[in-house]
């Protein structure tokens, strides 16, 4: 009995580790080799090769791209506001060449097609302006650019922002008398104010503007003269009304209108003026003055003309005046911005200057050639620069070749050299306005020192007042 009961136990041991085994190897045939399961434990993420993949690691590499993506932009948005700065602050340390490229000191001549490039219209008027289109230079947005045409949007463009204009002028308190003149973009008028004064000026000169002139234009015009401020030399702003159009600016009163209208309407008088030639000397003086002035405070004039010096007592108290062109250099934008839109520029031809011509190019020079008309235009009473070339196209191809006005033949020795030493070229050789006051100052100390005597007795006016002065002649 006994033998029978450990038979059975060793049959059943037998089946038991039969059993066990061939589960065993189904399960080896079932499970990859080199997959390996821990501890029979459920588990979603494979182990490969001993390492871990899970969402964690992507999410984490994801991240990790990101933020080196947004290092990156960072790093290039800062290079180019940079690069901007860096720009900008050449071009104000520039100033002198007025932000833009200058031209070669020997710049080729001029070829036809050049110049209908640039000439639109053609006019013959005392007051000739032509339109200009800008040249391929211009337009090319990776090259320097002159005065008149430059100016971009700054990447911090508020800087730029000239000052606002506060003022507000009553307009119904002032009473128009008589037209001074009409100039490009406005007409002068003598008024009297019908209620109170202005700034303690009773008789004013009133610019109203003429259709078609941008309150962003007359904006920088008062902005230019408040700048300017007070000068005997220049005309001095009083007070503005810029509210809507037309725009009006109060100036000082002028009894004599312009210096070119006195000089033809008093022709006759004049000429038989045996100290005429030192009239104009003192009037050119006072001129120089004022744009000495303009120099210092970094504002180009851009239309220095005869027409645009307003006469008080002349020869001693002449203004300038007319600055609806003039560019306050400390606030000149990059190349990109300013006149948005507008390809034609309207320019006094027969003032400017051949490198601008040539190469879109005008700066402090290019005032010095315009002062080189202005003397020109005083010892021939007023006359057209150039009166022989009838239109646009032939006057600036005559510039560009070299050929100047012809010289007066009453002029004085010493005005003749200082109008060919303003129109030499290259412009750089052009005396610079402190050195135009110094020369004009010694000839009048001169004139002042050599009188003309009748019978050892000499009668001298200076400054207003009249001295007698006793000279003694002695015969060699």
């Amino acid at each position: 009995m006994k033998a029978m009961c450990a038979l059975n136990r060793t049959m059943s041991y037998v089946n038991t580790s039969n059993n066990h085994t061939e589960t065993s190897l189904i399960s080896n045939i079932t499970r990859p080799s080199h997959i390996n399961y821990l501890d029979n434990t459920f588990s979603t993420d494979p182990v490969v090769d001993g390492v871990s993949f899970n969402g964690m690691f992507y999410i984490l590499i994801g991240i990790s791209g990101f933020t080196v993506t947004i290092v990156l932009l960072l790093a290039i948005l800062w290079t180019m506001k940079y690069r901007t700065l860096i720009h900008t602050i050449r071009e104000l340390q520039g100033v002198e060449g007025l932000l833009g490229r200058a031209p070669p000191s020997n710049p080729p001549a001029i070829s036809p097609l050049t110049l209908r490039t640039y000439l639109v219209r053609e006019t013959r008027s005392p007051l000739e302006l032509v339109s200009v289109t800008l040249g391929q230079e211009y337009q090319n947005t990776s090259s320097p650019t002159p005065l008149l045409r430059q100016t971009t949007k700054s990447a911090s463009r508020s800087l730029w922002r000239p000052q606002q204009t506060g003022s507000c002028f009553n307009t119904s308190g002032l009473g128009i008398q008589q037209l001074i003149k009409a100039g490009r973009e406005g007409v002068y008028y003598k008024a009297k104010m019908t209620r109170g004064t202005c700034k303690g000026h009773s008789i004013v000169t009133c610019k109203m503007t003429k259709e078609g002139v941008t309150h962003r234009r007359v904006a920088r015009e008062v902005n230019i003269m408040k700048k300017l401020g007070t000068h005997k030399n220049v005309l001095q702003l009083l007070d503005w009304n810029i509210t809507q159009a037309p725009y009006m600016l109060i100036l000082e009163s002028v009894s004599s209108g312009t210096l070119r209208s006195f000089l033809q309407v008093n022709q006759h008088q004049l000429s038989r003026d045996s100290e005429l030639q030192k009239h104009f000397t003192t009037a050119a003086y006072h001129i120089a003055h004022a744009m000495r002035h303009l120099r210092s405070k970094m504002v180009v004039h851009c239309d220095l003309a005869l027409r645009n010096i307003m006469v008080n007592h002349f020869p001693r108290e002449v203004k300038l005046a007319e600055f609806g062109l003039a560019q306050d250099l400390t606030l000149m934008r990059s190349r990109r911005s300013s006149h948005k839109g507008d390809h034609m520029q309207k320019v006094p031809l027969r003032w400017y200057p051949p490198e601008y011509f040539r190469n879109n190019y005008y700066s402090f020079k290019g005032d010095v050639w315009a002062f080189g008309i202005v003397l020109w235009e005083m010892q021939t009473f007023g006359t057209l620069p150039y009166p022989n070339l009838e239109t646009s196209e032939l006057v600036v191809r005559y510039i560009c070749s070299g050929h100047r006005n012809s010289e007066p033949e009453t002029c004085r020795p010493e005005i003749l050299q200082m109008m060919r030493d303003c129109w030499l070229e290259p412009y750089t050789q052009r005396p610079s306005f402190n050195n135009i006051v110094s020369v004009l100052e010694n000839i009048l100390e001169d004139d002042a020192d050599y009188i003309k005597v009748n019978n050892g007795l000499a009668n001298v006016r200076y400054g207003g007042q009249d001295q007698i002065c006793l000279t003694l002649l002695h015969d060699d």
